[in-house]
């Protein structure tokens, strides 16, 4: 018997922790999904039964994993992955599919990486409040948004603990000033007309060594960054004012409306009048 559970996280305005969907399935005997890439982080627990993960990796090679219940996999965005249920013993799996700025830290902490996606859990203890926290989530899809990131929070937290091998990443300190340091720019400055090589300057960086630092820590390029950043304002005050789409555009850096629209409909699919239509909040 085949039976899904899917919803999709109705609020996109979080840059540290961002939900985006999630669900459980029982699958059918040698069910499959792929090849496929995904655009955010998606992590599979396996509740039960056992499956196959073709995963390729950071060289693009297609490698092999058996997976059983207990451990999980995680698909990197821009990955393409293939899982198929066992046909004797097909799984059940829960999944989240999420992404943001400490998602990247997190997972090397966790030692899961695009080479290396299979999860294991070294607490029984740690490994079943994960799971707690994941079924809470797909159990509790109409909560409120806060609510639903809080306990993604947590389940980041059990993620990383219950599979850590307890190695911080080197200079990991130093890094996060300058990130840190960046990102107070981008907040303050996001609605001006500023490039990637001003913020590095801002940090006292080199442009090159500045782009490397970030995306190693954010997992994003500056520019890309920079972009969704706009766009989580942009939908802000699509959704919360009267302003105009022209208006809105020039709010969050894009004095032309076509660069703007342009540039909406590239990250959201489709233009921010649509968009506004769909999830303005009527007061």
């Amino acid at each position: 018997m085949h039976e899904l559970v899917f919803s999709i996280f109705p609020n996109e305005n979080f840059v540290d922790l961002s939900l985006y969907q999630f669900g459980r399935e029982q699958c059918e005997p040698s069910h499959s999904f792929g090849p496929a890439a995904r655009n955010h982080y998606l992590f599979h627990y396996v509740l039960s039964g056992t499956g196959t993960l073709y995963a390729d990796d950071a060289k693009g090679n297609t490698k092999t994993y058996q997976i059983k219940s207990g451990q999980g996999f995680l698909a990197f965005p821009g990955q393409i992955t293939t899982y198929i249920s066992d046909h004797h013993h097909p799984w059940e799996y829960i999944w989240l599919e999420f992404d943001g700025l400490r998602v990247r830290e997190a997972l090397e902490i966790a030692s899961l990486s695009p080479d290396t996606p299979l999860y294991r859990a070294h607490s029984k203890d740690l490994r079943e409040n994960m799971v707690k926290e994941m079924t809470y989530i797909v159990e509790n899809k109409d909560a409120p948004s806060f609510h639903l990131i809080g306990h993604l929070f947590l389940f980041v937290d059990y993620l990383t603990r219950s599979a850590a091998h307890l190695v911080l990443p080197k200079g990991s300190k130093l890094r996060d000033f300058y990130i840190k340091e960046a990102l107070t720019f981008i907040e303050q400055n996001f609605q001006n007309d500023i490039s990637v090589e001003d913020i590095a300057v801002a940090c006292k960086l080199n442009r090159s060594y500045f782009g490397k630092i970030f995306h190693d820590a954010v997992g994003k390029s500056p520019q890309q960054f920079l972009l969704n950043y706009r766009m989580i304002k942009a939908t802000e005050l699509l959704k919360l004012t009267q302003l105009s789409v022209g208006d809105i555009g020039n709010a969050v850096g894009y004095p032309n409306p076509l660069h703007f629209s342009r540039a909406f409909k590239n990250v959201y699919g489709v233009s921010p009048k649509h968009w506004r239509d769909e999830n303005r909040i009527k007061i």
